[in-house]
């Protein structure tokens, strides 16, 4: 469910009227208390407060826990993608492309939004075992970035600043790893000089 969706649903369920509060806030304050909390941690009660909506509203717009978790994660991803892009968009040759990339998870793993998580990598071992949809959304996540890193991979093998010879497949998969890795070491505490560092060695794996 996207937000353009959820906006209409919204707006149809209150027969026309203005929506009274702003979904996209809402959302973003919601998957910070899953991020920080998990899924079947996180009760109805600290959502609504979070969201600083009235229980009757949040039913109404989301329908239940699980609603609001599935909405909330595509915000997520549709945010946090956008922000990458941005990042990618700063530098040409694909080496620095995936530089960008590791350093822009490595700098989400420290301090308090690397306390607060990843909501994919929490979602991949608290709700996708038992969810149909929100495994698939865990998987396209995974499937999406893997893919991202091995177009970036390729683009520096193209323009030169990574070797022809690399294993493209391989690598993509093992920076995965990396830096998913890096948002659940980030929620232990780790300093940004840790989490850069770990950026750096990780860019070992193209040289």
């Amino acid at each position: 469910m996207n937000t353009t969706t959820l906006d209409h649903q919204a707006k149809s369920r209150g027969r026309g009227r203005p929506r009274e509060f702003d979904a996209e806030a809402a959302l973003d304050a919601a998957l910070r208390v899953f991020s920080e909390r998990g899924y079947n941690a996180a009760s109805i009660s600290e959502l609504t407060d979070a969201m600083g909506l009235a229980s009757g509203s949040v039913y109404k717009a989301f329908g239940d826990k699980r609603g609001i978790f599935l909405a909330a994660f595509d915000r997520y991803r549709a945010v946090r993608r956008g922000l990458l892009d941005a990042r990618l968009a700063e530098v040409e040759t694909g080496r620095d492309k995936l530089h960008a990339l590791i350093t822009f998870f490595a700098s989400s793993s420290h301090g308090q939004i690397g306390r607060q998580g990843c909501l994919v990598v929490g979602s991949a071992g608290d709700l996708a075992l038992f969810d149909e949809d929100a495994a698939e959304r865990v998987a396209t996540a995974f499937t999406t970035d893997e893919a991202l890193l091995a177009d970036l991979i390729r683009l520096g093998q193209s323009d030169g600043s990574i070797s022809a010879n690399l294993d493209v497949s391989g690598v993509a998969l093992a920076l995965l790893c990396l830096t998913k890795g890096m948002r659940v070491i980030g929620k232990t505490g780790r300093s940004g000089e840790q989490m850069a560092a770990a950026a750096e060695a990780a860019m070992k794996l193209v040289t």
